[in-house]
């Protein structure tokens, strides 16, 4: 992650449901660029960042968001600590494209960025 204290700044000026969908967008490329043998270090970086979303977001979120997000958060530090051995393997990579596009989901839909009159989270 290139300057944190430069990113959290930017990241908490946005409300918490762009919050939420900026992780989720994350979630996201996690999955892209998981599915390419060239991404391991765009992955890598992202998990980390994506780690920083939630611990800056959990905190203003209602519990039931926050517990969530602490699920999410362990599991991208379980891929963290593992990522070597997860990217090596192809069935552990698609494992993780498939969990991480089903959290860009949830997070998407906890940030209520798809409502039609979306209600702050």
């Amino acid at each position: 992650m290139r300057d944190r204290a430069v990113i959290q700044e930017r990241y908490l000026r946005d409300t918490l449901p762009v919050r939420l969908g900026g992780l989720a967008a994350n979630l996201s490329r996690i999955k892209s660029f998981a599915a390419h043998e060239a991404g391991r270090d765009a992955v890598e970086s992202l998990i980390d960042e994506s780690k920083y979303f939630i611990e800056w977001t959990a905190v203003g979120a209602e519990i039931e968001v926050s517990a969530e997000l602490v699920e999410l958060q362990v599991q991208l530090a379980r891929w963290q600590c593992q990522w070597v051995q997860i990217w090596l393997d192809p069935v552990r990579r698609g494992q993780v494209v498939e969990a991480s596009s089903v959290w860009s989901k949830r997070v998407l839909e906890l940030s209520g960025l798809l409502r039609t009159s979306a209600a702050p989270v």
